[in-house]
């Protein structure tokens, strides 16, 4: 089975116009509590299903969580629908004092802040990963409340000893762990992505409230996927036009 979808997706399959990318289990459950009697097909990533939305066809695609199935999914997505825009949502850890919880992050810019190059320089590295997302087939007025900003990723949780340096560095606000991978995969096959992040959680130097506690993380990724899935529609209205 695990062949054939390969060749499919290497043959190309029908087209949809958008591709939603969503990663982490939990952000991926509760695309699924929404549509409870939808048909999934498997991925060589995760689960995916069509259905209409907003006029469009829409293709669900649970990638998976860390930068590798991010890219991963991402490549795939692309190969095998052609979609005219990808669009990434999910949630993200927010840095506390510089963003609210449940505030959205359009994503204009992303980097990948854990590479460490011991025989060089790692600056040079990270800035090979860093892309600007090119927002300007949105429409001036977005359709949702959003706050336009970078986004950094890394395959780990948000050290709290790291915020100051991240802050001084970057000037960052959050954290993910996909978000810079999908943006740099999506930027080099020339297509459109918009990501939007929700804050399901905070962190400040003194700890995460999430960190021993995931219920926080759970209620607060349900929160988001619930806000963003509603507006999901009016984003594709703005998306595709």
């Amino acid at each position: 089975m695990r062949l054939l979808l390969l060749l499919l997706a290497a043959l190309g399959a029908p087209a949809a116009p958008v591709v939603v990318l969503i990663s982490a289990n939990a952000e991926w459950r509760e695309v699924k509590k929404r549509w409870p009697t939808q048909v999934m097909e498997r991925t060589p990533y995760g689960e995916t299903f069509e259905r209409k939305l907003a006029g469009q066809a829409v293709r669900f695609l649970h990638g998976g969580w860390g930068k590798v199935a991010a890219a991963g999914s991402a490549q795939y997505a692309l190969n095998r629908w052609r979609p005219r825009v990808v669009l990434n949502l999910g949630t993200c850890g927010g840095i506390q004092g510089r963003i609210a919880r449940f505030e959205t992050i359009l994503v204009d810019r992303t980097l990948v802040y854990d590479i460490v190059e011991m025989m060089g320089d790692s600056q040079e590295a990270i800035d090979h990963y860093t892309t600007r997302l090119d927002l300007t087939f949105l429409p001036a007025d977005l359709p949702t409340p959003v706050r336009k900003g970078l986004l950094i990723s890394a395959d780990r949780d948000l050290d709290p000893h790291q915020i100051p340096e991240l802050i001084k560095r970057y000037d960052a606000i959050a954290v993910d762990w996909e978000t810079a991978a999908i943006a740099y995969v999506v930027h080099r096959n020339g297509a459109r992505l918009v990501a939007l992040r929700g804050v399901s959680d905070l962190v400040s130097p003194q700890g995460g409230e999430a960190y021993g506690n995931p219920g926080v993380f759970e209620n607060g990724t349900a929160r988001v996927m619930h806000q963003l899935l509603e507006q999901l529609p009016a984003w594709i209205r703005a998306v595709v036009r």
